[in-house]
């Protein structure tokens, strides 16, 4: 039987919690062939981001069209694109490929708080890229920056879904883990919940708030998986819930390495943290 394949457009993370590195991880741990096409190589980790560079559009453009020709894919995410030019390229490439599912994060700054998107990125990615999103998944500063005003409470969120999917995409999932507010649910349990929008109807995904600081690389995993469960035949709501699950259990297993607290265990399920078998 033939593999089910995706395809990341995203920054390199030399730490490994993010990015590239993390997309793959996810396509791997969920039955999912990786492709990938580097748009930045950066030097970081999860306290900072010591150096960045974009790579020419024509290559990044060269790495989608040598994986789509090929190789082909059953779903394909976006995350760091780094600049107006980037974005520009990328839309041009996957406008030819209309079929495909497309998940876009974006991703505008490192969970370091560093800045990942060039001046002048919004509007081109506003223009040219939500329009080929089957998906796009916002956190909530990112919300706020593609609809320009602040968002303090549940109502203005839902405001903000309904705006961002005028832009383009097919599903809204604003993600709950920058709220200001941690909701309570059964028992008293504390949750984050994604407002999802689907063009007519509000969905809530909740998922378990989960104790420490954020973690690097939540979001590209969040949308890798949300790929590979489209990969996979789902449908978006039923991906979206089930990489909400997946990421709760990358959580609940990371490890603790360098100064940030350490990060997700993409594999939890083949194999443990050091010392827990």
């Amino acid at each position: 039987m033939p593999f089910l394949k995706a395809l990341t457009i995203a920054g390199s993370d030399s730490s490994g919690g993010a990015g590239i590195q993390a997309d793959l991880k996810t396509f791997a741990a969920l039955g999912i062939y990786g492709t990938s096409a580097i748009t930045a190589v950066t030097a970081q980790n999860a306290l900072r981001i010591d150096a960045l560079t974009c790579l020419p559009v024509s290559l990044v453009v060269s790495q989608i069209r040598s994986v789509l020709s090929d190789i082909g894919v059953e779903a394909i995410k976006t995350g760091m694109l780094g600049g107006p030019e980037i974005i520009q390229g990328v839309a041009s490439s996957l406008s030819r490929h209309p079929g495909i599912p497309l998940v876009v994060d974006p991703v505008m700054a490192a969970t370091s708080g560093s800045a990942l998107l060039e001046e002048g990125s919004l509007e081109v990615l506003r223009r040219r890229l939500l329009p080929l999103a089957r998906i796009v998944t916002p956190n909530l500063p990112e919300a706020e920056a593609l609809v320009g005003s602040q968002l303090r409470d549940e109502s203005d969120c839902i405001r903000a879904a309904r705006e961002i999917h005028v832009m383009g995409p097919g599903w809204v999932v604003l993600k709950g883990g920058h709220c200001r507010e941690i909701e309570s649910g059964p028992a008293g349990a504390r949750e984050v919940v994604d407002l999802v929008f689907d063009g007519s109807r509000m969905h809530r995904v909740s998922g378990p708030y989960l104790q420490g600081g954020p973690k690097q690389g939540t979001g590209c995993t969040l949308s890798a998986a949300i790929a590979a469960f489209l990969a996979k035949g789902r449908s978006e709501l039923e991906a979206v819930r089930e990489a909400r699950e997946y990421l709760s259990r990358t959580w609940r297993s990371s490890g603790e390495s360098g100064q940030a607290g350490g990060p997700l265990h993409h594999f939890h399920a083949f194999w443990p943290k050091s010392g827990d078998g």
